[in-house]
């Protein structure tokens, strides 16, 4: 009798071991490669946090790397599932017959921001000044930029100005320490001088609406993998892009989960935060359909312009299958 209550626990207790390694096997992962200390760790935080990757049944790994270079490489290689880029270079890649798709993830795109007390009022006013520019020369928003205020001011800002190309910190100390007169950066660089009371004098996506010619706002930068082939992929993707907007939603609701998030905001001190909680939030995708994706097309067509050969290569059309056709909401 005792020998065989024992061979029962021992056979219950093998069923729920089975049954347990089933489950978690059962539970995808999908692997999700940032920078270590971008602003994609804010989304994955709230995500992870709030378990909202397990309300669909998906496990987000979240693996932080040092540089963007990094991330690319991880992809590339398999090693990450997604990662965060814009869609022009996912265009590009596809083009090179890379089945890469891209989900919307911000529309926060960059400034020119100047010192306060600086003369420098509008585009016009930069000839013959210094201007930092993040990302080097072949920057899609520094390109824009240029294709407007040649057609819109004539004013050539590849001879007209002293473009200097620098990293997106050392740009905004240039700048503090008068060492240059303004600067094009990365949206939460600017958010970081504003708080300090430097101010804008143009937008990128101001640059974005005058080149269509209607307002819009397009996201620049989104989730990037791979096209699913299986109907299974495919809905872990839906589930995944529905994950993302549900720490969207939180994010721009909930003021309380922003105080949870200042530590790792790396802030010091209130006002900074404000501007930057501010400004991610302006930068959540509203939109996403026909109407964007037709926007996108056309500001293709102009950085494959502007950009040229070395930018697109052969390939001045945005490529099929550049945005997956799965997710779409207004």
């Amino acid at each position: 009798m005792i020998k065989s209550k024992i061979l029962y626990q021992c056979l219950a207790l093998a069923s729920f071991i089975v049954v347990m390694h089933t489950s978690y096997a059962a539970t995808p992962t999908i692997k999700v490669g940032v920078l270590k200390y971008g602003t994609v760790n804010w989304e994955m935080d709230v995500i992870k946090n709030r378990q909202i990757d397990d309300s669909f049944g998906i496990n987000i790994e979240v693996i932080p790397y040092a540089s963007k270079q990094a991330t690319l490489v991880a992809f590339q290689s398999g090693a990450v599932d997604v990662i965060v880029a814009d869609w022009i270079w996912v265009s590009i890649q596809r083009h090179n017959e890379k089945n890469y798709t891209f989900i919307p993830y911000s529309t926060a795109l960059g400034e020119v921001m100047v010192p306060a007390q600086s003369d420098i009022t509008s585009l016009t006013t930069l000839q013959n000044k210094q201007l930092g520019v993040a990302g080097g020369p072949l920057d899609k928003s520094w390109l824009m930029l240029q294709t407007l205020s040649k057609a819109k001011f004539g004013f050539d800002m590849s001879t007209q100005l002293t473009a200097q190309y620098a990293a997106p910190p050392l740009l905004n100390g240039q700048l503090e320490n008068k060492q240059i007169d303004a600067v094009l950066n990365f949206w939460h660089y600017c958010a970081r001088l504003e708080a300090k009371g430097y101010r804008s004098i143009h937008s990128i996506r101001s640059t974005v609406n005058q080149l269509l010619g209607y307002k819009i706002q397009l996201p620049m930068l989104g989730y990037v993998f791979r096209t699913p082939d299986n109907q299974m992929m495919t809905e872990q993707y839906q589930k995944f892009s529905q994950i993302s907007q549900t720490a969207h939603h939180i994010m721009l609701n909930n003021d309380q989960e922003w105080q949870r998030l200042k530590p790792l905001m790396k802030v010091k001190d209130e006002n900074t935060f404000m501007v930057l909680r501010d400004r991610y939030r302006e930068g959540i995708p509203q939109k996403w359909g026909n109407y964007e994706r037709a926007g996108a097309n056309i500001i293709y067509n102009i950085i494959a312009k502007a950009g040229g050969h070395q930018l697109v290569g052969d390939h001045p059309q945005l490529a099929t299958g550049t945005f997956w056709p799965y997710v779409s909401y207004e």
